[in-house]
């Protein structure tokens, strides 16, 4: 008799079901041949892929799951991957949900149309596994309430993390940011929750934010301590809220940014990104009283004092690592503070010398 070709086989010519009936992320493809005794007998070809990040036809990052799994997770198909084996999932959550999926994401109410709605809008997110060391947070639309004017304390609208360690409340304009949550000693299953908590005047916010889970000791995995991590040679770091025309500088914010340093690089250079209404003068002294002396202070990006002008400054300290700091107070500090706006630095890694 000669053989059934693999691909005319359906879950009614096998028993063993078809590729919804078995463990995720593989099928199971059945050649057939006949005994001595003209018995079928199976053999089975097993076809496995991982659940690697895919492209969806929306834009969003998907994960590749089999279509049942997809289902299972409450997700939504949007193009295949793995050969077509797989189906590219994307899993969104709002308020009140919990998951434990990697690549999820978080939005608001109506997404994606915007909210304008008070209360509190909460995720929990529990590790996928034991060996979760982190979550990112990537906030691919993030706008609610700016801070009040005066001390730029976000009273209205706050997006709050309770995590295993400090993280601080940020609002305003964040699309683009990022953060890495610390998510507690290995081995442990603690939840994360994310809230973002919403009052005071009518406001349309908007929120995406994709949650990804970070195995430990991975090429990627954050150094501890590092609220955000930069990779790469090059690239730009800004303060949460940051933008040139109307971004206020955040009170309360107290944590680090870090850049891993690359392979055959040595050093680091810190650039202001181009601002052209910047063109106020350097501070030496704060308005705290501490001397600018292992700090840069003021509107002016120089480690020369009275210069008029911005500069490059240069690292050579491992690892790479900026400490952003502010008080609880600007327009009410002396003398008054409210116009800043906080940071923006475009960084250039230093190839080693010798």
């Amino acid at each position: 008799m000669q053989k059934q070709p693999i691909e005319e086989l359906s879950a009614e010519s096998t028993r063993h079901g078809s590729m919804e009936s078995i463990e995720p992320y593989e099928e199971l493809k059945e050649n057939r041949t006949v005994t001595r005794q003209g018995k079928f007998l199976s053999l089975l070809k097993l076809v496995r892929f991982t659940n690697f990040v895919c492209n969806a036809t929306s834009g969003s990052n998907g994960t590749c799951y089999t279509s049942a799994e997809c289902s299972r997770l409450g997700g939504v198909e949007e193009g295949t991957c793995a050969q077509g084996y797989g189906v590219c999932c994307v899993v969104m959550k709002s308020c009140g949900d919990t998951t434990n999926v990697n690549n999820t994401y978080f939005v608001n109410e109506n997404y994606p149309s915007s909210y304008d709605g008070t209360g509190s809008c909460q995720l929990q997110v529990t590790k996928a596994n034991s060996n979760i060391c982190q979550l990112r947070l990537d906030f691919d639309i993030f706008t609610i309430s700016q801070p009040e004017s005066t001390n730029h304390l976000c009273l209205n609208d706050q997006f709050v993390v309770d995590a295993a360690s400090p993280v601080p409340s940020i609002c305003g304009i964040n699309t683009g940011n990022h953060m890495y949550i610390d998510t507690g000693v290995l081995n442990t299953s603690a939840p994360i929750t994310l809230s973002v908590v919403t009052s005071g005047v009518t406001f349309a916010r908007s929120w995406k934010i994709r949650v990804s889970q970070i195995p430990c000791n991975e090429l990627y995995t954050a150094e501890p301590g590092c609220l955000q991590y930069h990779t790469g040679v090059s690239g730009k770091l800004q303060s949460f809220n940051f933008e040139f025309t109307s971004g206020l500088q955040l009170s309360n914010q107290d944590y680090a940014i870090c850049v891993r340093m690359e392979r055959n690089f040595c050093g680091i250079q810190y650039q202001p990104c181009v601002d052209a209404d910047n063109v106020n003068s350097p501070l030496t002294t704060m308005s705290d009283g501490n001397v600018c002396v292992d700090r840069l202070c003021g509107d002016q990006f120089n480690t020369v004092s009275g210069s008029t002008a911005s500069a490059a400054a240069y690292s050579f300290t491992k690892p790479f690592r900026l400490f952003y700091h502010t008080d609880s107070q600007e327009g009410a500090s002396t003398p008054a503070e409210d116009g800043n706006r906080g940071f923006c630095l475009d960084y250039v890694q230093q190839p080693c010398t010798s």
